[in-house]
């Protein structure tokens, strides 16, 4: 084992979170606070947060440490490297109620979607009343349908007649993330797209506020014929903005 390695394993939640720190500068603080996000963060960019990942790798312990430090980049860092097959249902359901933010939702979202809870989360969450918990709801139906696993296109068909039923009452921020979780769904499969785009033609213009941002919440049926049209062209996805 290399030293740099050791180091990184061997070190405390107060030295990571003083490497957080170090990290941060006034002008990614200034940035996210445009996207919601409050004090206490150091604004650390995600280049950073990716290179501490690396080091740290896949540590439960210290994700959980991170998450009770309160602070909004270790919040994402231990969403980075939490151990998602240690992740309880109670862990879950508490660092959820601890959301408010998008950036922060979209990431536990992200660690929610690879644990053995998913499918319950997706359930109980997606009906929760709160802004954040039903958004991380969404946000785990868009993982599990991006992402390369077994799981039938049937899984999904259901949750497209959701949307198009609960989307225009839905809080806010759900809102946009129920369009994405349609967008995700519409680039899994050529079944789905048609599915999807007839679904989002249903549902028409999605109004979402995004504050003080240039963030937009896109044309579903346009998006998936962009994204299905990329793909036919290069062969590989392509990257949308964290908006």
């Amino acid at each position: 084992m290399t030293q740099a390695r050791k180091g990184i394993n061997c070190m405390k939640t107060h030295e990571i979170l003083e490497r957080l720190a170090a990290e941060g500068t006034a002008q990614n603080r200034k940035v996210y606070a445009r996207h919601g996000v409050a004090l206490p963060m150091y604004g650390v960019s995600y280049g950073a947060l990716g290179k501490l990942r690396k080091q740290i790798k896949t540590n439960h312990q210290v994700a959980v440490a991170l998450w009770g430090s309160g602070n909004h980049d270790a919040r994402v860092l231990a969403c980075m490297v939490a151990d998602p097959e240690k992740m309880t249902v109670g862990q879950l359901n508490a660092w959820s109620k601890d959301l408010a933010n998008y950036v922060l939702t979209d990431a536990l979202a992200g660690l929610a979607a690879k644990t053995p809870h998913a499918e319950s989360r997706l359930t109980l969450w997606t009906k929760s009343q709160s802004e954040w918990i039903s958004s991380a709801g969404w946000g785990i139906l868009s993982s599990l349908a991006v992402a390369e696993s077994s799981t039938p296109d049937a899984f999904f068909v259901p949750w497209i007649d959701v949307i198009v039923t609960k989307i225009h009452g839905a809080p806010n921020r759900s809102r946009h993330t129920m369009n994405n979780a349609l967008i995700a769904i519409g680039v899994r499969s050529t079944d789905l797209a048609a599915l999807a785009t007839e679904a989002a033609g249903r549902v028409g213009v999605v109004t979402v506020d995004h504050g003080e941002t240039n963030c937009t919440t896109p044309d579903a049926a346009a998006y998936i014929r962009k994204t299905l049209d990329h793909y036919a062209a290069k062969g590989k996805p392509k990257k949308r903005k964290r908006c």
